[in-house]
Order: structure tokens, then C-alpha cells, then sequence
């Protein structure tokens, strides 16, 4: 994925990665686009954190879709996880960058659970999507 489509889903709250066929013409470089080349600047790595911060996304946003499709409350789930409704409230629908644990009692209130793959980072194809196993 490109820095291009990362400001991209940025700025329009997409969660999946857009293929290079389908990226917008560049435009006019507005307020995120220098704030991002400005951190990018000042620590080289920042692309790759920001990639990390949109898979987070991706997997909160997944498992906030899974608790609607099975018509919970989140007053119910958030019971479930030891935590308020607000709290689970801001989990699926803010950025913020949230605990592994948090994402784990997440999942397990759902009947799901989080598995992590270690890959080389110079072999890694950073698949961008989050995978549900319906069981």
C-alpha cells in the first residue's frame, strides 16, 4: 500500500486498502498530507506505524461489524469485557491506538480470538484486511 492511499483512507475514513488502479489523482497536498510528510521527515518509519494503526483499525472495525450482525448490545459485549458501553462505544468508532489485551477481551466477548503471525518484515506482503474464520 502506498503512502498515497494511506492519506487517502485517512482522510476519507476508508478501512481497506485501495488497489493501484483505483488511486485518486494526486491533488492539491492539504493540511494531513503535510502533517503526514512532516512526521514521515522526522521519523522514516512513520509510514510503516501508520500502516500498523490502519490494520488496528481494520480489525476494530471488523469486530464491531461481527457484534452487529449478531444483533449484541454493546452494553452486553462491553459487560462481557469487563467495561462501560462508552468505553466500548469509543473502541469502534475512534483511532486511538488500543492495548492488545483490549482487542483480545474484544474478540473473546464475540466467541472469537486474536492469532498473530510473526513474518520476516523483508518478506512480509502486509495482507491489509482482517480475516474472520466463521466456525
Amino acid at each position: 500500500m502506498t503512502i498515497a492511499s494511506l492519506i487517502y483512507h485517512r482522510k476519507h475514513d476508508k478501512l481497506i486498502p485501495m488497489s493501484p488502479r483505483t488511486t485518486p489523482a494526486p491533488a492539491k497536498p492539504d493540511a494531513l498530507d503535510e502533517m503526514i510528510a512532516e512526521f514521515t521527515q522526522a521519523n522514516p518509519d512513520f509510514p510503516g506505524l501508520l500502516q500498523a494503526a490502519e490494520r488496528r483499525r481494520a480489525l476494530l472495525h471488523t469486530l464491531a461489524e461481527q457484534r452487529k450482525r449478531r444483533n449484541l448490545s454493546q452494553t452486553k459485549i462491553a459487560a462481557a469485557m469487563n467495561t462501560s458501553q462508552p468505553t466500548l462505544a469509543r473502541l469502534e468508532t475512534t483511532a486511538a491506538d488500543t492495548k492488545l489485551s483490549t482487542i483480545e477481551r474484544f474478540a473473546n466477548a464475540l466467541g472469537y480470538s486474536i492469532e498473530y503471525h510473526l513474518v520476516p518484515t523483508k518478506t512480509s506482503r502486509r495482507r491489509a484486511g482482517v480475516v474472520v474464520e466463521q466456525g
